[in-house]
């Protein structure tokens, strides 16, 4: 069942997930396979919430344990099912982005952080509507996008997709680096990502050729 979030429900503390490349969005859903024992423990902390919530967020670097990028995701525990060799199958709804002001000490397997929500107190509210979106054009480039790099899709669900699903799906789904997919996620609006994913897929088939070669 989804949950509304007000400022005032959100937690000063979160779970953190370290992961690279992968991407959530305020009111995206992510998939998640569990199996390290640090994150088992981390989802059983989380259930025992009222918020049941964990911190998406990209390392920065390639120590270890890695620092954290300035901004992740929070999203809440919506589903989850347990397989029989022990994982947890999981799916989190986005609420907020956050910034981790500060990492907490203590005697957890996993990683804490006192979230700064602050700067996206708009992700609670209804989502700006960009008005400068234009559906065909941005379609045409999407399938010409897909076509190029050998991708499918369900293109009439695509078509049926209100504005903020059919970007934040995109880029929460296609095979973009670290780096770019963190531009995504710190737009500061709707039409500034949906600007930015279009310059992504742009500038992806510009680096092929009529055969689908690089260039």
């Amino acid at each position: 069942m989804s949950r509304h979030f007000s400022i005032a429900d959100l937690p000063e503390v979160i779970p953190v997930f370290p992961l690279n490349d992968a991407l959530l969005l305020p009111r995206g859903r992510l998939p998640l396979n569990l199996f390290e024992p640090r994150y088992l423990a981390m989802f059983d902390d989380a259930l025992k919430t009222d918020h049941r919530m964990i911190g998406m967020i990209q390392p920065a670097d390639k120590n270890d344990p890695p620092g954290l990028r300035t901004v992740g995701c929070a999203g809440r525990i919506s589903s989850f099912s347990e397989t029989e060799d022990g994982r947890y199958l999981i799916v989190l709804a986005g609420v907020t982005r956050f910034t981790p002001a500060e990492e907490m000490q203590g005697f957890t397997p996993y990683r804490r952080v006192q979230a700064n929500w602050t700067p996206f107190h708009d992700d609670l509210r209804p989502i700006r509507p960009d008005e400068e979106f234009d559906r065909p054009a941005f379609l045409t480039v999407l399938e010409k996008y897909f076509e190029t790099s050998g991708l499918s899709t369900d293109w009439d669900s695509l078509q049926e997709a209100d504005e903020e699903t059919l970007v934040n799906s995109l880029a929460m789904l296609c095979p973009y680096s670290a780096e770019e997919k963190q531009a995504l996620l710190e737009a500061p609006t709707l039409a500034e990502r949906r600007a930015s994913l279009t310059a992504l897929m742009e500038f992806a088939i510009a680096s092929h050729g009529e055969d689908g070669s690089l260039q």
